[in-house]
């Protein structure tokens, strides 16, 4: 396949995000050489926080929560997914399935062989993220999941269905537009600026473009049944699991009550609902999702 890689100088001088890069190269099915990039802030010895993002953001969704995590003590991983951020990009749509997305990221966790995980995730860092819990159980010590879901062909909210049209058919995907129009305060020139970063011009976005046809939304999509296996792991998962949905996210509203009934760990669990945060909820509430992640790993020690 042919992949793009952004230059670093589309990176240099971002608002709030000066993490040192760290980088690791996985081999697609096909043989193509892929570099994932991703941030690596505190102590080094401590148990990992995973921090997976979405659709179309990249790790710098994360920047006002990794400080604080680590300050507390946390080594903090943030990863961009392959076709994102500071990761490469191949350039075709088609290139880019939700099988090989979890491929990739399996690859990288094993590559970095981390354990004793706590994951955060959000939108696609959801769908992708809780595939590896299924996969890798062992490798999980608990989950907070915020304005997610793991499909499974049954249908899709109104918001989904409106995010779907839109995105298939803009002639010119705004990427910090876009970003933008899922939080509840407003992001500054600079901040949706960052967002647009990764992608000099519409070739470096045939992932970011193809992602939410890629949603198993249908029982036809591909990657049902896959999930649906996910699933049959998730309902004998027995670490703790808590909800972090915000209140004021259309796309994914109510998902959580799905977790919380099926999930074990989910059970007698302190699931909070995030209020006044869109569905990019690291933008709105980084300081209270922290506090949400630092306190449940603390009290599910």
């Amino acid at each position: 396949m042919k992949v793009l890689r952004t230059p670093d100088a589309r990176f240099e001088g971002l608002e709030g995000y000066a993490f040192a890069p760290h980088y690791t190269e996985i081999a697609d099915s096909d043989g193509t050489a892929l570099r994932i990039h991703h941030v690596d802030e505190g102590p080094r010895g401590a148990a990992p926080v995973l921090l997976m993002h979405g659709e179309p953001s990249w790790s710098y969704l994360y920047r006002r929560m990794i400080p604080g995590l680590a300050a507390a003590g946390h080594r903090v991983v943030a990863p961009d997914l392959i076709g994102f951020g500071k990761s490469d990009k191949p350039t075709e749509q088609d290139d880019y399935t939700f099988e090989r997305h979890v491929a990739w990221m399996s690859a990288w966790l094993g590559r970095l062989d981390l354990s004793d995980i706590t994951l955060f995730c959000q939108d696609w860092g959801g769908l992708i993220g809780l595939r590896l819990v299924a996969a890798f159980p062992e490798r999980f010590a608990r989950v907070v999941v915020g304005n997610t879901g793991l499909p499974t062909g049954t249908g899709m909210t109104e918001g989904f269905k409106a995010w779907l049209e839109f995105s298939q058919n803009v002639p010119v995907f705004p990427v910090g537009f876009i970003v933008n129009g899922g939080t509840t305060r407003d992001l500054s020139a600079a901040e949706q600026a960052a967002y647009d970063a990764p992608f000099p011009d519409e070739s470096y976005k045939a992932g970011a473009r193809v992602f939410p046809r890629l949603v198993p939304v249908t029982p036809d999509h591909a990657s049902v049944a896959e999930n649906k296996a996910a699933w049959t792991v998730l309902e004998r998962f027995e670490k703790p699991f808590l909800t972090a949905f915000s209140d004021k996210d259309m796309v994914t509203a109510g998902g959580e009550k799905v977790f919380q009934g099926r999930v074990p760990g989910a059970q007698g669990q302190k699931h909070t609902i995030v209020a006044g945060g869109g569905h990019f909820l690291q933008e709105d509430a980084p300081d209270q999702l922290v506090s949400i992640i630092d306190a449940f790993i603390r009290e599910t020690r």
